[in-house]
């Protein structure tokens, strides 16, 4: 059937869509498309649910960036074509910037891509054929899954624990592998968990990359964004096992929409030479990320001050503490908080049978939403089904104002009667 009427015989045009369209699905979009948006709020909707560091206006680029920007656009000599793998200064820029004594780099290291999207697609179409099978964090960035499956892969998932801090269980790792199994992802620091691993965990993920002849796939777009612990580069420590890092200038730099992402390629004994040759074949179907910024790369990355970096994990630190402060030491009936040590998330679980009509953490998200106009994404999205995210990338006043809000909800819908010495209203709307 057609719109205007029926069509068939002869006349009728049937135009399908290819399997790899119909196998390609983001599963935070399937999810937040099913969740009811309100269109008129009583109050502000605070939206916790974006990684967008631009949203609210008080994290922003450098000044210094902007105006090498803007220089670079009115000398009018950057907008040719550059060649797929990026622009050579570019290169060795990143290759200066993240190469050290333990994981050297050069320019031929470094494959620029349009975001760090851009390079978890790239990566996987390199790495998998078809029915090949990778390791994924649950829960984790759902973009891995989205690509794997949309080239024809098969996802395997190894499990995050949140009662240590979200390490992975490598315990249990071993009867994931098969003969078919190529890549492990870690996501350090992760999104969604806010969490980063230590030294001594990242060596046990080493040793099982190392026993089953895996290569790492490092996604460390949130480097040296920490607050509670250091941020270690997996590609550090080993010399055997090969990795290659995923980073790019969006959440550093607060410049999500500028599309510059890349891959570090560390194969320190050359075990990844027709890999390294596939991700050029790959970068040839479109010509790299856009001119502008990658003339402006070297600037970003070594003359931005100290100062910036410095202001910046401080104010995502508040932030944090701004929002989490109400959560601890399960202050809030139903709600535990696994407290973040760097990234701009963290998560929530929510404990159904301490509430009246919540029956699981997406249950919770849709009627928040709902009722006090927070917007968080439901730990469906990342394959944690009792947990929800958040994002504390707004002001704290506005952070406050979120936690306070999830705590009056929380104490209308608790089986317990009595929060604090007021009684509960566990009325579902209002």
């Amino acid at each position: 059937d057609c719109k205007g009427g029926k069509a068939n015989g002869a006349d009728a045009w049937r135009v399908p869509i290819s399997d790899r369209a119909t196998r390609t699905v983001n599963p935070i979009r399937v999810i937040v498309d099913s969740l009811k948006i309100p269109k008129h709020t009583k109050k502000p909707l605070l939206r916790l649910s974006l990684g967008d560091p631009t949203v609210f206006g008080n994290m922003d680029v450098p000044d210094s960036v902007v105006e090498e920007v803007v220089m670079n656009v009115r000398s009018k000599k950057i907008n040719g074509y550059l060649p797929s793998t990026g622009l050579p200064d570019a290169r060795r820029a990143i290759a200066l910037k993240f190469g050290c004594k333990e994981a050297p780099l050069t320019e031929d290291d470094i494959i620029i891509n349009s975001g760090a999207s851009g390079s978890i697609r790239m990566v996987v179409e390199t790495l998998l054929n078809p029915g090949d099978n990778i390791l994924l964090p649950s829960p984790g960035f759902p973009l891995y899954e989205c690509c794997a499956v949309s080239h024809g892969a098969e996802c395997r998932f190894y499990d995050l624990v949140p009662e240590k801090g979200w390490e992975a269980d490598v315990s249990k790792m071993d009867k994931l592998v098969d003969e078919r199994t190529r890549v492990i992802v870690i996501n350090n620091p992760s999104n969604p968990c806010g969490s980063v691993f230590s030294r001594t965990h990242l060596l046990e993920i080493l040793q099982f990359a190392k026993k089953h002849k895996l290569v790492v796939v490092a996604d460390e777009i949130y480097a040296n964004i920490t607050f509670k612990a250091k941020f270690i580069p997996i590609a550090t420590l080993t010399k055997e096992v090969p990795v290659l890092s995923i980073g790019g200038l969006a959440k550093q730099y607060c410049v999500p929409g500028w599309r510059v992402g890349w891959i570090l390629i560390h194969d320190r004994k050359q075990r990844l030479k027709h890999v390294r040759e596939g991700l050029v074949r790959m970068s040839r179907l479109i010509l790299g990320a856009n001119s502008i910024v990658q003339h402006s790369i070297a600037h970003i990355l070594h003359k931005t001050s100290a100062v910036y970096y410095k202001k910046f994990n401080k104010q995502l630190s508040r932030q944090a503490e701004a929002f989490i402060s109400t959560f601890r030491n399960k202050k809030v009936p139903g709600l535990r908080v696994i407290e973040p040590k760097g990234a701009m998330y963290c998560m929530l679980e929510v404990d159904a049978k301490a509430f009246v009509d919540i029956k699981d953490a997406f249950s919770f998200s849709q009627k928040l939403l709902l009722e006090e106009f927070v917007f968080v994404l439901p730990g469906t999205c990342f394959r944690a089904p009792k947990h929800f995210r958040c994002v504390f990338l707004a002001p704290e006043k506005t952070l406050r104002e979120a936690a306070n809000r999830i705590r009056e909800f929380c104490m209308r819908h608790s089986k317990k009667g009595l929060v604090e010495g007021k009684k509960v209203d566990t009325c579902a709307e209002r």
